[in-house]
């Protein structure tokens, strides 16, 4: 049996056990990250790479960064201030989504939902809504906020860099003509009719985040403490080009801190960690692995593409090309399908004569789709245990939003990006 076939089973094995979840998340994704290296798809480096992956370290250290804000309690401080302002569940809703959105246009989308996580947490806890209605909000703004801009997501700049070896570019903010779109109708879809979608769990805190302690004897100093290094660790992923710090190596300096100042001691700081999304994100990262390195996600695009024929209509091929993207981002990360992707739709969009920006807005827009499960993005990943998730979680809110992205999609893509101008 050949490389890409075994991938492509151990793909189909994911998807099932992921949506039947008669074994936990990271169990499963722990079985196919094994079963590729006994297969001999994978050699044992590159199957456990996804453990030493930049997201991961990122996910640990603000696992710590957002732990000192519960330990202290200023995390529930925080939540009081901000629930004064929302009225309700749906304000509260609104007023994350449009938050995360818009942070997430000018930083990384990862990287503001690591640190917000904890803060809307705390929200929850202080204000007495379910944490499950409010994380997956938050994330899947994250995604569509980093759709706003250049900067916003890791593969807009992958198919910046396609289209600038054949001396073409996109504007900084031009994302945003189709991601801004989809940012408001998302908003819109939660605080209406998507609100009644939204996961109702009761969440039992494992010993990572006691939302009902008192804190009334946490010196003041760690508290504010705990906020300022959170804050200072904001603005390096900010700054990150600029200070040359990548965002994993400014979480892991801020997680180091509040260890060295005594603000959370070090068995605090390895409670706070949320082992289940390690698990589950590193081992799933083998499985993306294993579909470039095969071939199988390749064979995947092509067969799909080679499908529509040797001249399709340009607005099938945008249509398809988005749902490819979307399909694949679900279960790749999005930085991977976006990669898989640009190079084929440059060279699709050069045989036709088309405009290869075209083709290319709708793999970008198409690959941050990631709402349908858990394993598409990593912010995604980063709250499943926090908020209680389960796989059908995922589709039962996400999906929707999927058909609302596509919908979105295909009326701006012609109109903005025209494949003959």
């Amino acid at each position: 049996m050949s490389p890409s076939t075994i991938t492509l089973l151990f793909l189909l094995f994911a998807v099932v056990m992921f949506v039947l979840e008669k074994i936990p998340l990271s169990v499963t994704s722990m079985i196919v990250c094994i079963g590729l290296i006994i297969t001999g798809v994978l050699d044992v480096e590159t199957a456990f790479a996804g453990f030493i992956n930049s997201n991961v370290i990122l996910f640990v250290a603000m696992f710590i960064v957002g732990g000192a804000l519960f330990e202290t309690g200023m995390a529930n401080k925080i939540g009081g201030i901000v629930t004064k302002f929302a009225k309700s569940e749906r304000m509260l809703i609104v007023a994350i989504m449009v938050i995360v959105g818009l942070m997430s246009g000018v930083l990384s989308n990862t990287g503001t939902a690591a640190v917000l996580i904890p803060v809307v947490i705390g929200i929850a806890a202080k204000s007495g809504y379910k944490r499950s209605r409010l994380l997956m909000p938050l994330v899947f703004a994250a995604a569509m906020g980093g759709n706003l801009s250049l900067i916003g997501a890791p593969g807009n700049m992958i198919a910046q860099s396609g289209l600038e070896e054949i001396g073409l570019k996109f504007g900084f903010f031009e994302y945003a003509i189709v991601g801004l779109p989809i940012l408001i109708a998302g908003i819109i879809f939660y605080a209406t009719i998507g609100f009644k979608l939204l996961p109702n769990h009761e969440v039992k805190d494992e010993g990572a985040f006691d939302t009902d302690r008192d804190f009334s004897d946490v010196p003041p100093w760690k508290q504010w403490l705990s906020l300022i290094i959170l804050v200072l660790t904001l603005l390096a992923m900010i700054f990150e080009d600029q200070i040359g710090i990548k965002l994993c190596i400014s979480g892991a300096i801020g997680a180091l801190l509040l260890i060295l100042t005594g603000v959370i001691s070090e068995k605090e700081a390895i409670k706070a960690i949320d082992m289940k999304t390690i698990f589950l994100f590193g081992g799933t990262l083998s499985l993306a692995a294993a579909l470039q390195q095969t071939g199988a996600g390749e064979l995947i695009a092509g067969k799909v593409i080679g499908a529509l024929g040797a001249n399709p209509s340009p607005y099938i091929l945008t249509f398809v090309v988005f749902i490819l993207c979307c399909a694949l981002t679900n279960f790749m990360s999005n930085t991977a399908t976006t990669a898989l992707m640009v190079p084929i739709c440059i060279s699709i969009a050069q045989g036709m004569g088309a405009d290869p920006r075209a083709v290319l807005m709708a793999c970008v827009i198409g690959g941050s789709c990631a709402y349908a499960t858990p394993i598409g993005m990593p912010a995604n990943t980063m709250v499943v245990g926090a908020g209680g998730y389960r796989f059908v979680d995922y589709v039962k809110a996400g999906f929707p939003l999927i058909i609302i992205a596509t919908v979105v999609s295909m009326i701006i893509l012609p109109i903005a990006f025209p494949f003959f101008p």
